[in-house]
C-alpha cells in the first residue's frame, strides 16, 4: 500500500505543453509524409512531386500580398497561407531542426505561459513575419518552414531572460545572446551562399515574440495597464 504522505517523484524534465507537441507532430508528420513520398514507400511515382505541390499550394508568396493590397480583395487561398507555410517545409533537415528547437523553446516559454498563449505566439509570429516579408522581398520567392514562428519562441524567452536579469541586477543585454549568435550563423551563411530573405521574416517573428510576450504572460495585460496608469 503506497504511503499517502510520499509524494510523486518528478521526472527528469518537465512535460512539454500539449499545444507544442500537437503543433510538433503536424509539422513532422507531414514532413514524414514527403520523405516517405520521395523514397517512393508511399503514393506512386506521382508521389515525388507532392512537397514542390504543397509548396505552391500552402506556402507564401510576397505576389499574394501585391494582389490583395492592390485589389482590395481578400481570398481564402492568400489570407490561409500566412497560417499554413510554417507547416510545409523545404527538406527533412529544416523539419526536423525547426520541430527539435520549437520543443525546447516551447518547454521553456510554456512554464510561464498559458496554452492559448502559445497557441496565439505561434501563429502570430507566423502572420507578423510572411506580412513584412511579403512586403520586400520579390513576388515569387516563397516564404515556408516553421522557422518565423520558433524565432517568435525565441523572442519570448529573450523578453523572460530579459526581466530576469532585470530583476537579478545583471546586464540584460545577455538575454539576447541567442538571437545574436543566430543572426550571425545567419550573416555567414549569407556571404556564402544565397539565402534570400526569409531571414528577415525570422527576425520580424523574434521582434514580435519579444513584444507579445509581456502580453501573453498570465497578468501581462494588468501590468501593462498599470505601468500606462502610472504614465
Amino acid at each position: 500500500m503506497q504511503d499517502p504522505n510520499m509524494t510523486r517523484p518528478e521526472g527528469p524534465v518537465n512535460a512539454v505543453p500539449p499545444v507544442i507537441v500537437v503543433i510538433f507532430i503536424a509539422i513532422i508528420g507531414i514532413e514524414g509524409i514527403f520523405s516517405l513520398a520521395n523514397a517512393g514507400l508511399v503514393g506512386g511515382p506521382q508521389s515525388v512531386g507532392w512537397r514542390l505541390a504543397a509548396l505552391q499550394d500552402y506556402g507564401f508568396f510576397p505576389a499574394y500580398l501585391d494582389f490583395m493590397l492592390q485589389t482590395g480583395q481578400f481570398p481564402l487561398d492568400g489570407l490561409m497561407r500566412f497560417v499554413t507555410y510554417p507547416f510545409v517545409n523545404g527538406a527533412f533537415t529544416q523539419a526536423v531542426i525547426a520541430g527539435v528547437m520549437l520543443l525546447a523553446l516551447g518547454k521553456f516559454v510554456g512554464e510561464a505561459m498559458r496554452p492559448v498563449g502559445l497557441a496565439v505566439l505561434f501563429f502570430a509570429s507566423s502572420i507578423v513575419g510572411a506580412l513584412v516579408f511579403g512586403l520586400i522581398a520579390p513576388p515569387q520567392q516563397a516564404l515556408f518552414g516553421a522557422f518565423p514562428a520558433v524565432y517568435g519562441f525565441i523572442g519570448a524567452y529573450s523578453y523572460m531572460l530579459w526581466i530576469f536579469y532585470r530583476v537579478a541586477g545583471e546586464r540584460q543585454i545577455a538575454a539576447f545572446r541567442l538571437i545574436g549568435l543566430l543572426m550571425g550563423i545567419q550573416l555567414l551563411f549569407a556571404i556564402f551562399f544565397d539565402v534570400g530573405l526569409t531571414w528577415v521574416a525570422e527576425l520580424v517573428g523574434f521582434a514580435a515574440g519579444f513584444a507579445l510576450a509581456p502580453l501573453l504572460l498570465p497578468g501581462g495585460l494588468a501590468r501593462l495597464r498599470a505601468k500606462l496608469q502610472r504614465r
